[in-house]
This record gives C-alpha cells, sequence and structure tokens, in this order.
C-alpha cells in the first residue's frame, strides 16, 4: 500500500522548529493563519517580527502577545524529557494525508513510535457506552485492518476507542488527544496509552503540554482523527454523539465513511443508522472496507514533495502593504455574514495578495472569523 508510505520532506532546523512553536503559540494565531504568515513572509522569524504591526493594522486595541523563545524551548525541554517530539507539517514524520486537509496543524506534538504514521490510517469510533457486541465487533474490524496494513486511528476514549486500540496494538494504533500529550483523558486508559506509546503505536496532539482538556477541544481532536485516516469507521453513535461530528468532518475531507448498522430500538445506533441513511457505506464485515478502501490505499495520494520552509504547497510573494483605501474597501466588504475570499476579490477589485493580508491583519486583531470551507465574516465590535 502506497498511501502515505515513505512521504518525502525536510527536517526542521531547530532554530525553525523554536520559531513555528513561537508563532503557534501566539495569540491569535490558528493553523491557517500559520500558513499564510508563513507563506507571505517565507518563515516563521519574519512573521514573529511582523505580529505587533499587523495586529495594530487591523484594528487591535492592545499589544498582542508573542510567545517568546524562553517559552518554545521550555516546552521543547519538557517534551524531551517526557519522551516526546515535536513534527512540523513538512518533515517525514507527519502524518501524510493529514497534511493534505485545510487548517492542519503546523506542529504536532508526538509520542511513541512515528512508523505507524507511515503506512494509510482508518479512524475508528463510537460510542463510550459502547455494548458488548458493539466492543467485540470494534475489535474485530481493528484487528482485521491492521493485519491488511492499516494503521488504526482512535481517540482513546472508553469504549469503542479502547476495544479499537487494544485489538490493534500489535499492528500499529495512533491516539489522538484533546489536550496535552501529558494530560491523558480519560483516567481509567492511562495504562492503554502505556501499553500504545512502548510498543507499536504513537499519541499525538495539537495542544500544548500542561493543556487539559475541554468539552470544546474535543470537536478538533476529532478533526484530527479524520484527518490522519484516510477513512473513518463508525460503531454505535447516538444522535448527538461526538463520533458523528467525526463523520462530518472525515465527509468534509474526501474521506469515506462507514457505519455499522445497529438496531433501531438501541438509541447507541441511532446516530449510525441515520449515516447510513445519508449514504455512508454499511459495514458488517471487515471485507467491506478492506475492499472499499484497496483503490484508494494503493494510490500514492498523500507524498508531499521535498520543500523547505515554507513547508506549504503555494507562497505568496511578499510584497508592498496594501493602501489604506484597498484596507477599507476590503473590510467594508465584510461583515457578520460568512462570504468566500474569492468573492472579496472580485467584490473589491483589490489584488488576492492585498486581501490575504488585510485578512491577516485582522485576524491577528482578533476581528476575523473564520469558518469551515474558508469563509470568513467580521466581527463587527
Amino acid at each position: 500500500m502506497a498511501a502515505g508510505a515513505g512521504s518525502k520532506g525536510i527536517a526542521l532546523t531547530e532554530r525553525q522548529r523554536i520559531a513555528w512553536l513561537r508563532l503557534i503559540r501566539s495569540d491569535n494565531v490558528g493553523p491557517v493563519t500559520f500558513r499564510d504568515l508563513i507563506n507571505h513572509f517565507g518563515s516563521a522569524e519574519t512573521a514573529l517580527e511582523m505580529l505587533p504591526e499587523l495586529s495594530q493594522r487591523g484594528g487591535s486595541t492592545r499589544v498582542i502577545r508573542v510567545a517568546t523563545r524562553q517559552e518554545a524551548e521550555a516546552e521543547l525541554e519538557f517534551a524531551r524529557r517526557v519522551g516526546a517530539r515535536f513534527v512540523g507539517i513538512g518533515e517525514p514524520d507527519y502524518p501524510a494525508a493529514l497534511k493534505q486537509i485545510e487548517g492542519a496543524p503546523p506542529l504536532l506534538a508526538v509520542k511513541g513510535s512515528m512508523d505507524v504514521c507511515r503506512p494509510p490510517a482508518i479512524g475508528v469510533v463510537g460510542s463510550r457506552n459502547c455494548s458488548v457486541s458493539g466492543a467485540k465487533f470494534a475489535a474485530m474490524l481493528a484487528r482485521d485492518l491492521g493485519s491488511a496494513g492499516y494503521t488504526v486511528v482512535s481517540g482513546l476514549a472508553r469504549g469503542i476507542d479502547a476495544s479499537a486500540h487494544r485489538a490493534s496494538l500489535a499492528t500499529g494504533t495512533i491516539a489522538v488527544f484533546a489536550g496535552g500529550l501529558d494530560q491523558p483523558y480519560p483516567p481509567e486508559n492511562v495504562e492503554l496509552l502505556g501499553e500504545i506509546i512502548s510498543g507499536n503505536g504513537a499519541a499525538v496532539s495539537e495542544m500544548p503540554f500542561g493543556w487539559e482538556p475541554r468539552a470544546r477541544d474535543f470537536p478538533r481532536r476529532n478533526r484530527l482523527i479524520a484527518g490522519i485516516g484516510l477513512g473513518l469507521v463508525v460503531i454505535e453513535a447516538a444522535q448527538r454523539s461526538g463520533s458523528l461530528i467525526s463523520a462530518r468532518y472525515a465527509a468534509d475531507f474526501g474521506r469515506q465513511v462507514f457505519a455499522v448498522p445497529g438496531s433501531p430500538l438501541d438509541p447507541r445506533c441511532h446516530g449510525t443508522n441515520g449515516l447510513l441513511k445519508d449514504g455512508a457505506q454499511i459495514v458488517t464485515e471487515s471485507e467491506d472496507i478492506i475492499r472499499s478502501m484497496a483503490p484508494v490505499s494503493q494510490l500514492d495520494l498523500f507524498s508531499s514533495p521535498e520543500v523547505g520552509e515554507p513547508s506549504y504547497d503555494q507562497e505568496t510573494p511578499i510584497g508592498l502593504p496594501p493602501s489604506d483605501s484597498e484596507r477599507s474597501r476590503i473590510t467594508d466588504a465584510l461583515g457578520p455574514t460568512p462570504v468566500e475570499i474569492d468573492d472579496i476579490i472580485r467584490h473589491t477589485g483589490c489584488s488576492a495578495q492585498a486581501v490575504y493580508l488585510v485578512l491577516l491583519e485582522l485576524d491577528l486583531a482578533g476581528r476575523l472569523h473564520r469558518h469551515a470551507a474558508g469563509l470568513v465574516s467580521l466581527d463587527l465590535m
């Protein structure tokens, strides 16, 4: 299976890694903003120097907090002490399929074996309060998928997640965290986590060390599960389950979504049965997934060309800042309703470079909201 295997890339220098960590830990810098800053200014170090000026031009009323070199070095040292490291988006060990999603984390904290990030992966998620038969079926799928050459990805939650991880310990599994790597959740799966990272598995997180997971962090974790895998299997998900969030992300990313049917009388299966009504592929045996995934996993869809910093596919040349009139036109074109960036360019008649730079300024000033599918809106304050 070629997909995700042997991906190319160039390792960051220690100086670049520190600058990348500083940039992503600075105020109002998320993955999309990070990418745009790197693409526009050519390096994280230059982007860091520009943050205060960009934020001020965007209308910020306070000085933006820029993470210090000392803070970044302290986090890197803490990672080393606990046996973890940071992997950048353009480096060979970064999960190749994840790199392709919009807003992929520029840095992942990883603990364990990175070998499991190279084969194609499939996510397996479902109910925390699963049935005995649901847990048994999840384990069977995970074992068979592992034997077929896939890494199994899940969220270390109790129930379906834990069953999938345990069954794929020998073949390779990835546990995705909602908090920092030093904040495993739930506590009862700490022993399982130890088996994962000491064997043929890894734990990954985009959150800082010390970050305790909150309710709003779990959708971000679900997004990573969907992004790392080429497909996603959902087993026993209720109507308002977090697993359905993972399924929506997977569909948005163009991944194949599979669902295991369940009894209409079992509330734990209402969500999965709904996915089947919406077009998810039915799974009654492992071969359903393996056969469906074969054409995708045989193609080298996600390997990355060798690139240096910036480690993104497109670069925006550095140019002069937009004029005051351009900035006014672009800002006036925005409102509380999410719009496409291409529509802003057409509406204002400004260059794409000017529009993207003004959006960066507004974002760093805390005035821009980024939505799914690349839409943006303005906080009218």
